[in-house]
């Protein structure tokens, strides 16, 4: 549920908002031609990317390129609140504010992921704190203090621990990257997200989504990803001493019972039986 919402435009575009939310409740979005700094004030989620999951804390943020993405917050404990900060970076405003000039900062890109989390930063808690009083009083604001606290969060960011990264997703925020659907499902087969967050992310109807992985790969988008979990359970229990418990949640078995069904359809013995032959070899 959204119980506070406050936001900040430049040139009629919406630059910087405040989000006070009530879980459970699923932030999903797509950003077509802009990449998003978001910050949680309060709360921790996972956040979902055509390239894979990450866990954000509470104090920490990422830096989201141009894609879709999702996700759940959940209540824990006896706080339910989640206080997010969000600011919106347009390729188009960024060339004006630069007037035209590449920031000096901005390296060629190596790094394609899509999220890059800066983790837990004094200087970027200041910042927002920062923001916030300006929310509070929108009046001191004009275009010129706002083109500067976009200016002042670029440069913060590309001092934190993950500066590297960040510095290559400036570049690529003027070059957006398009995902195949076989590598959504790659790097989500140990996500335990469904098919159609999976269509989602990959910008497409689960339909078409289905459809079209069949015809590339000769198999169902849940087909391959039980082959994939089933090969990597058979991994862990030929080399690891995970319990068959443990295999079974690390490989998003929904139980037990579920996963030694599954691995005996496709490999004609018990997870037990197939670790002792294994022991023995």
């Amino acid at each position: 549920m959204l119980r506070n919402h406050q936001k900040l435009e430049l040139e009629h575009k919406c630059l910087i908002e405040k989000v006070v939310l009530e879980a459970p409740f699923r932030f999903s979005v797509h950003f077509r031609d802009e990449a998003c700094f978001i910050y949680f004030s309060k709360g921790a989620a996972k956040i979902n990317s055509p390239a894979g999951q990450t866990d954000i804390g509470s104090k920490e943020a990422v830096l989201l390129k141009c894609g879709s993405y999702f996700a759940d917050l959940l209540k824990y404990g006896t706080s339910g609140e989640y206080e997010v900060l969000v600011v919106h970076l347009y390729p188009d405003m960024l060339r004006k504010i630069y007037k035209q000039e590449i920031p000096s900062f901005v390296k060629d890109a190596e790094n394609r992921s899509f999220i890059h989390k800066t983790g837990a930063q004094n200087f970027i808690q200041k910042f927002v704190e920062g923001i916030y009083y300006y929310l509070d009083n929108p009046d001191l604001v004009n275009n010129e203090l706002l083109e500067l606290k976009v200016k002042e969060l670029l440069l913060l960011l590309v001092q934190t621990n993950n500066g590297a990264s960040i510095t290559s997703l400036f570049s690529d925020l003027f070059t957006p990257r398009e995902v195949s659907i076989k590598e959504v499902i790659d790097n989500h087969v140990f996500s335990g997200i469904s098919i159609e967050d999976l269509a989602s992310l990959s910008n497409l109807s689960v339909s078409t989504f289905n459809r079209s992985f069949q015809s590339l790969f000769n198999d169902t988008p849940a087909s391959y990803i039980k082959t994939k979990r089933l090969q990597r359970a058979r991994d862990l229990l030929s080399m690891s001493t995970l319990t068959v418990s443990e295999i079974a949640f690390q490989t998003c078995f929904k139980d037990v019972g579920h996963f030694s069904r599954s691995f005996k359809a496709a490999y004609h013995c018990s997870p037990s039986a197939y670790r002792l032959a294994m022991k023995k070899c």
